[in-house]
């Protein structure tokens, strides 16, 4: 299993251990100034890991954190969504590999992670910190799988709590419908730009959705959007993919959004043409409300409606308040929203459902207080039966 041998140095003796790795190569471990320093080290990282399986290759462990991210990378390609692939190759060029990417594994320490992470978090969101780190984790949990450390040092580590930033903003159905007239009043195609307010606000896609929405996937007949692509940015480059988690789904269609979109679907060509395209003929482009000299159609339209300057992601919140006040329950607002589970939708919209715990409150009193009548009503004779029973 492994054996123990003096070599002469210029420093003097020296020992070494030879040994036998599980894939059965032989290799040696050197520089012992003691025989028993050299017999200690064998039993507890040849005999013992070995019969044990934890056998770790002392070689392996000196690879560099870059070469392991190389690997990790080209596994995680063909399994990723190109905007991923795109959001973690920034995130490792930006925060990662200058302070990682030379180190190797076998040197990376718990309390020097928690240290970066923590300095990193001082001057940097909650969100990028937490994808920075998603990468280092993630290379040194395969680096203990392959057995190149005997495990992860990056447990426990304390990341920052992503917090919302501003309160969420919820458009009355007056307010959307302002929005939308507003909207079509822009220099170009505002029917169309009112059509995608519509469709934001009363069905609640993700912009990404609604950018890659085709003439196909219109259904008026049943009242359906069919929401089975999207185009997002990866780059300067606009690709399109499947929806956000995979979640192809059907959206309901009110009417209102159904009659400005026929008039849409019209001026097109052919069914797999876009629904919505700028007037280039290319994909809609992200509209931002940040900026504060912004003066692109749809900022414009929110101060000309005299409104507050909701991004089209609060659209979507807007669609989930005006379903919740409609009566859709959380299964329902799942599917239309396309969130992976009804546990997701309860956590991202408690607060729309707060007057459901009001609704449980008042039909409890009113269970307890028919069951008091019926018992007030009971005659004497059946309560002195119910007794003697």
């Amino acid at each position: 299993m492994a054996s123990v041998e003096s070599y002469e140095t210029k420093s003097g003796k020296r020992y070494r251990v030879r040994y036998r790795k599980p894939d059965g190569s032989s290799t040696d471990k050197r520089g012992f100034k003691r025989k028993k320093d050299a017999t200690d080290w064998a039993a507890d990282n040849v005999t013992v890991a070995i019969n044990t399986g934890t056998y770790t290759d002392p070689g392996k462990g000196k690879t560099t954190i870059a070469k392991l991210y190389e690997a990790w990378l080209a596994v995680g390609k063909p399994l990723w969504k190109p905007s991923y692939i795109h959001t973690v190759e920034t995130s490792w060029r930006t925060h990662v590999e200058e302070t990682w990417g030379s180190r190797q594994v076998v040197s990376i320490q718990r309390d020097e992670v928690q240290e970066w992470v923590s300095e990193l978090a001082a001057r940097k969101s909650a969100s990028t910190v937490t994808k920075a780190y998603a990468i280092l984790r993630s290379i040194m949990e395969d680096a203990a799988n392959d057995r190149r450390i005997p495990r992860n040092p990056l447990t426990d580590i304390k990341l920052p709590v992503k917090r919302r930033t501003r309160p969420r903003i919820y458009l009355t159905i007056s307010q959307l419908l302002a929005f939308a007239d507003e909207a079509s009043n822009a220099n170009s195609i505002g029917d169309e730009r009112r059509a995608l307010i519509l469709l934001l606000g009363f069905c609640g896609l993700r912009w990404g959705e609604a950018r890659g929405l085709r003439v196909k996937d219109l259904d008026f007949g049943k009242g359906r959007l069919h929401v089975e692509q999207n185009i997002v940015s990866v780059g300067s480059r606009k690709v399109p993919g499947s929806p956000k988690n995979h979640e192809m789904r059907d959206v309901p269609m009110p009417e209102i959004v159904a009659t400005a979109l026929r008039e849409v679907a019209a001026k097109r060509s052919g069914v797999n043409d876009l629904v919505f395209m700028d007037t280039s003929g290319s994909p809609i482009r992200e509209q931002s409300v940040s900026e504060l000299h912004n003066r692109t159609w749809y900022v414009s339209a929110l101060r000309r409606a005299k409104l507050p300057m909701v991004s089209p992601h609060d659209l979507r919140h807007t669609a989930a308040s005006i379903a919740v006040h409609a009566g859709a329950n959380v299964k329902a607002l799942q599917r239309m929203l396309g969130h992976k589970s009804a546990a997701m939708t309860l956590d991202v919209y408690a607060d729309l459902f707060d007057s459901d715990l009001d609704d449980v409150s008042a039909s409890i009193d009113k269970a307890v207080k028919n069951c008091g009548q019926n018992v007030g009503t009971e005659s004497g004779s059946d309560k002195k039966k119910d007794r003697n029973r």
